[in-house]
């Protein structure tokens, strides 16, 4: 049997039908067989003038249909901010979980539907998970890709390293899927880079196994970038951060350090030398490690070197110091005298 009249013209936002219905005292509550009440279906729809209308003769605003989800979950979801507007100011509750535990704000993340999450945040939505949610807002942003609504996290203090029920953090998601704009992001916004998932593995080891050379790269720059400047705290300069990138530099203005270090690296080097440097360099095991990993056979070390004399000269440039000169006193310091002399 089909819907009932009300329901129908709920669903369907028939206004002049509602108004009818009501006056002729055939105003109901009742659910159709998916649990949903008039209410649900006109917020679900986005009929915002239904919604009204019915605001003003409705007891329970927080009632559940058969997937636990109250009329402004439906809005939410739907993505009708207007409807979800009025049936806040009506009372519901804005962090509410359905059966499947995911909350509006949740859902909101997931179509990646901007204005509402930033509507749900200026309302003080709950930003940390419950227990039983597997994942935060912050990593369903990642795992959809859904870089402004990532931004709009973070600019709402959104702990960025949050773990998810496999203990990973959104940079460990972001990694893992070689989303280079999404690590760029979280490297700049200061995560942890140290966190391990629960099989013991960082970002950085994680990226490695995924074969992302590009985010490994970045990662190592990150992990060299923070830690000097742990060692050097240059007074106050807190909004520096946002000039630093970690991607891969295509600039003009190193095209001639960086074809040097290119011939240094396929050219020169002979196969354990470029460790020996980056040793020299205080690159880590780790970071030594996840580098080899990519790219396996007899030349393989050739790209390994370039990508690690890529990474020194990242932190070389962000310095503000010369290259050419470091890497000539350094080879001769490292014992590497003769490639010294040939640059």
């Amino acid at each position: 049997k089909g819907k009932k009249p009300f329901l129908l013209a709920s669903e369907k936002g028939h206004v002049d039908m509602i108004n009818n219905l009501i006056t002729l005292k055939l105003f109901t509550s009742e659910k159709d067989q998916d649990g949903n009440t008039a209410l649900h279906l006109a917020a679900k729809n986005g009929h915002n003038k239904v919604v009204e209308i019915l605001l003003e003769q409705w007891e329970e605003i927080n009632d559940l249909n058969q997937n636990g989800e109250t009329p402004f979950y439906l809005s939410v979801e739907g993505g009708h901010e207007k409807c979800a507007e009025l049936l806040l100011e009506a009372g519901s509750d804005i962090n509410v979980l359905t059966q499947n535990n995911s909350s509006a704000l949740q859902i909101a993340v997931q179509n990646g539907h901007l204005s509402l999450v930033t509507f749900l945040i200026g309302r003080n939505i709950d930003l940390v998970p419950k227990p039983e949610q597997r994942n935060s807002p912050l990593h369903l942003a990642v795992i959809n890709n859904h870089l402004p609504v990532v931004k709009s996290l973070l600019d709402a203090d959104h702990d960025i390293n949050s773990l998810n029920q496999r203990q990973e953090t959104p940079l460990h998601l972001a990694a893992d899927l070689g989303n280079v704009e999404l690590v760029e992001v979280l490297l700049k916004a200061g995560c942890d880079l140290k966190t391990v998932d629960k099989h013991g593995k960082t970002a950085l080891a994680v990226a490695s196994r995924s074969g992302h050379a590009l985010i490994v790269d970045m990662i190592i720059k990150a992990e060299r970038y923070y830690a000097t400047k742990q060692e050097h705290p240059a007074g106050s300069d807190d909004g520096s951060d946002f000039s630093v990138s970690f991607k891969q530099d295509h600039s003009a203005q190193t095209k001639q350090i960086r074809s040097s270090l290119w011939n240094l690296a396929y050219n020169q080097l002979r196969p354990q030398e470029w460790k020996k440097l980056a040793l020299f360099w205080k690159f880590t095991d780790e970071q030594i490690k996840a580098i080899e990993e990519q790219w396996t056979g007899k030349k393989s070390y050739q790209e390994h070197g370039n990508r690690m004399l890529l990474i020194w000269l990242h932190g070389i440039l962000l310095a503000h110091q010369n290259p050419l000169k470091h890497i000539y006193e350094d080879l001769v310091e490292a014992g590497l005298q003769p490639l010294a002399g040939e640059l």
